[in-house]
């Protein structure tokens, strides 16, 4: 549970130890008292900030009765609890007439670098342009983190050309289930930027709509970008199962030929192990014929493996 105060004095953000007019709100993962006490004070209903709070909340932009801007986006975040690295999770903003509050289920990096290092010329008076900022680090986060699964897609792929084990394969299918995160996310986050740039959500002057423009451009390109990776990743492991598959009828294909050839010498040792009388009758009975069997094996044996691997090579 953490909660934050920050406010732009001259020219620098600067953190607060209460709330103060146009400054802007932090809320991670924060309880009943820190909530009752933000909305309170900036006069928001409770159930707009709870609602932001939910993981399976959807991304979407609202006017509420009384008059501020709600706007949920999903942002991406690094997961390295679970077995999808990549994630994403809700992030509410509320819009007020004096305050601007960003309320998250969990801690990222995302808003901590907001904190640490702002947008240059950012600034909490102009709240418009403070969202417009943020919306634009959501969309570069996207496009950073899909570069990321790009490059260890790759090394997965070179370690799983060598090694074929499970691990490689269970890692693909995470970045596969990250790249299905951000799809669903990106789609509903462009479709909310979309109403907000249509719409009278925000008022927003030219340099803010060239903004949202810019960030509409950022959400596309990773849109595309994700379809990109997703559709390459399925089709390499596609080709992987393939060659599992096929390595697997190779290796059958052989036992199955050492098999038959283990079962001459083996039918011929049963014949001549038997107790009978005409035996003695039999040829190599008072010889050495076991080591000629034997011989006779692993002549078969070597001709196999000499003709498959030497040919094969050629």
């Amino acid at each position: 549970m953490v909660i934050s105060f920050w406010k732009t004095v001259n020219g620098k953000m600067q953190s607060l130890e209460d709330i103060e007019d146009n400054c802007w709100i932090n809320m991670i993962r924060p309880d009943d008292v820190e909530i009752r006490k933000v909305t309170e004070a900036a006069g928001v209903d409770p159930a707009v900030l709870r609602a932001a709070l939910d993981e399976e909340e959807t991304s979407y932009v609202d006017i509420t009765d009384d008059g501020h801007t709600f706007i949920t986006l999903d942002i991406p975040i690094v997961d390295d609890s679970s077995s999808v690295m990549y994630s994403t999770i809700p992030l509410g903003i509320v819009l007020t007439k004096a305050h601007i509050i960003t309320v998250c289920l969990k801690e990222n990096m995302m808003l901590s670098e907001f904190e640490s290092n702002p947008p240059k010329g950012l600034n909490t008076f102009g709240r418009t342009q403070f969202i417009m900022a943020l919306m634009f680090r959501v969309a570069n986060r996207y496009l950073q983190y899909l570069r990321q699964m790009n490059k260890i897609s790759d090394s997965i792929e070179e370690r799983l050309y060598v090694s074929q084990r499970n691990k490689e394969v269970i890692e693909l299918l995470g970045i596969q289930k990250s790249l299905v995160f951000f799809s669903t996310s990106l789609k509903a986050n462009q479709t909310t930027l979309d109403k907000i740039l249509k719409g009278k959500s925000l008022k927003m002057t030219e340099d803010d709509m060239d903004t949202l423009e810019d960030v509409l451009i950022e959400v596309r390109q990773a849109l595309e970008m994700c379809n990109i990776y997703s559709d390459i990743l399925s089709g390499t492991m596609d080709a992987f199962a393939s060659m599992i598959s096929n390595n697997l009828n190779v290796i059958m294909k052989t036992l199955t030929v050492i098999t038959i050839l283990m079962t001459i010498p083996t039918m011929v040792f049963s014949y001549y192990g038997m107790n009978m009388e005409p035996l003695g009758l039999l040829p190599f009975n008072n010889v050495g014929w076991f080591p000629f069997m034997l011989a006779v094996m692993l002549v078969i044996l070597f001709g196999y493996f000499f003709k498959r691997y030497h040919f094969t090579k050629k």
